[in-house]
């Protein structure tokens, strides 16, 4: 759904909004490490707020909105895009700006690939920036862990670009995420996965990853009360 066409321009202002949308133009992803990476940012945001319904986050999906300044169709929708202080519990097939109440997303990643790169740090920067006003737009190309870029829109509404850490990582300011690199295996894939990290430098966990420390965690527990059992059997004065 992702290589062409899916960031549509459609004229709403001056007519009744269409109501004949497209959603899914049948293409897939660059690859099976972008889709896994895709996927990744948007459920490990959704796990770290798992207590909150006032965002969305989504990726490989249409965004329509005004063609007044821009009408080249001929881009793709981002790889991941999160919307804050909306309502998350609605169910979207895609980002229609006109049924959002106008709202853009705050932040945007594209997964690059040598077909998508020039686009992705020219063409779709300048939209993000003009048209958008994404506070947050970074760059990532999951086959390259040195590829990271990002910048963040100033009080001129341009964008500047970020400086990363000792580590490499930079910040996301509206998500209050670092970005960074992380070596490991994801659906049976080694990579150097685009993550989001906590201000202490803790690695975002998936909904899996999550569930799998909650499950050591118990099993480990288990083990202590176990032997703690065993120790009150062989010495039933210990209490």
């Amino acid at each position: 759904m992702t290589t062409e066409n899916n960031l549509a321009i459609v004229d709403w202002e001056s007519h009744q909004p269409p109501t004949n949308l497209i959603f899914d133009d049948g293409e897939p992803l660059e690859s099976n490490r972008h889709r896994i990476g895709m996927n990744v940012l948007i459920d490990s945001l959704q796990q770290a707020w798992a207590d909150r319904n006032d965002f969305f986050a989504g990726g490989n999906m249409f965004i329509y909105y005004s063609s007044t300044q821009i009408r080249n169709q001929d881009f793709r929708g981002p790889d991941f895009f999160a919307v804050l202080n909306v309502d998350g519990t609605t169910p979207r097939q895609g980002w229609v700006v006109w049924e959002e109440n106008g709202r853009y997303p705050d932040v945007i990643v594209e997964l690059m690939s040598p077909s998508t790169a020039k686009v992705d740090k020219t063409t779709k920067k300048d939209i993000y920036q003009q048209i958008f006003r994404t506070s947050d737009y970074f760059i990532y190309d999951p086959f390259d862990p040195n590829s990271l870029q990002g910048w963040h829109l100033d009080a001129n509404q341009e964008y500047q670009p970020l400086t990363p850490d000792e580590r490499g990582w930079l910040w996301c300011q509206r998500l209050g995420f670092w970005l960074g690199t992380w070596e490991g295996t994801i659906y049976r894939e080694t990579a150097p996965w685009l993550r989001f990290y906590d201000v202490s430098g803790n690695v975002v966990l998936s909904t899996a990853e999550a569930a799998a420390k909650q499950a050591e965690a118990a099993i480990a527990k288990n083990a202590r009360l176990a032997a703690r059992l065993r120790e009150l059997g062989e010495n039933p004065d210990i209490l």
